[in-house]
Formats: C-alpha cells, sequence, structure tokens
C-alpha cells in the first residue's frame, strides 16, 4: 500500500443522509405536573426548596443550595425582564420547527417569586424600548390550542405603563 493509500483509508467515510427520528419521551414528575397545570388551568407552578428558592422550571433538586425541593407554589404571571437581546438573523425555532420573522425580542424572564429565570420571546423588536427590570407579562395561546409547553406562551408583552 502506497503513503496516499494510506492516509485516504485513515479518513472515516462520510454518508450525505439526513436521518429524521421521531420520538417521545417521559417528561418526568414534576415537568409533567407543571406543564399539565401550564396546558389545563393557565398557571404556573414552582418548586421551593427549603431555603425558600423558587425554582421555575420545577425541578426535585434546588440547583442553588443542592436540597430536595419540598413544595408547589404558584408565581407570576406577572414577570421582570433580566436580560433582552432583539435577534435580526433568520432562525429557525426550536419549538415549532418555522422560521422565525426577524428582527424579534428575545429574553431572560423571572415570574413573580421565582428565583430563576426562563428564555422566551418578547414582543418588542425595539431594543431602546427594552430595559433590565420592565415589567412583563405571558400573551397566552388560546385553550383549545395549548398543548402543554413553554410553547403555550406565545410571548411576552412589555408593560410601559408601569415604567414611568
Amino acid at each position: 500500500m502506497s503513503d496516499e493509500q494510506a492516509v485516504g483509508a485513515d479518513e472515516p467515510l462520510r454518508l450525505p443522509e439526513q436521518v429524521t427520528l421521531r420520538y417521545r419521551f417521559a417528561a418526568g414528575r414534576f415537568a409533567s405536573h407543571f406543564f399539565t397545570t401550564l396546558k389545563e388551568e393557565q398557571r404556573l407552578l414552582a418548586r421551593r426548596c427549603p431555603n425558600g428558592h423558587m425554582l421555575l422550571p420545577p425541578r426535585p433538586v434546588c440547583g442553588l443550595c443542592n436540597l430536595e425541593t419540598e413544595e408547589w407554589a404558584e408565581v407570576g404571571p406577572r414577570a421582570t425582564l433580566g436580560g433582552y437581546t432583539v435577534v435580526h438573523v433568520p432562525f429557525t425555532d426550536p419549538m415549532t420547527g418555522v422560521g422565525r420573522p426577524v428582527p424579534y425580542g428575545f429574553g431572560l424572564i423571572r415570574f413573580d417569586g421565582c428565583d430563576t429565570n426562563v428564555y422566551h420571546l418578547i414582543d418588542e423588536t425595539d431594543a431602546g424600548r427594552l430595559s433590565i427590570g420592565l415589567p412583563v407579562e405571558p400573551v397566552w395561546r388560546d385553550a383549545a390550542e395549548r398543548i402543554g409547553s413553554f410553547a403555550d406562551i406565545l410571548h411576552f408583552r412589555p408593560l410601559y405603563e408601569e415604567t414611568g
């Protein structure tokens, strides 16, 4: 075998195929209860740990102090913007598989009563109108269209009138 053949033999064979896998997974005890309540009752439930940390999404163990969570508590639906950006690059939404029209607002949302944030869409594309601490509220999908995921909240609406 020549040196040229030996180099080619070490290269991995690449096949230009697209594989689509459809699967379902169990959400688990905490996420199942959280998403069922979100879908059916339009309420947000967090888990409280012994040190009082409120976690949303709910978790069996607090990531802030490493203690098991003890109880459910309703939070929000009002929230505060903890960080934000306005995206100007085309993007396929991983929750829907549909390309998002640009620009769009995206931010860190902290529900009133929580110690953790979630990422979600913001109904604002002018970064000059957004600010950390801005109050926001969820805009819900119609009850008949809800599926039991964070996509049941279409986006968050800024509450400018409350900031003066």
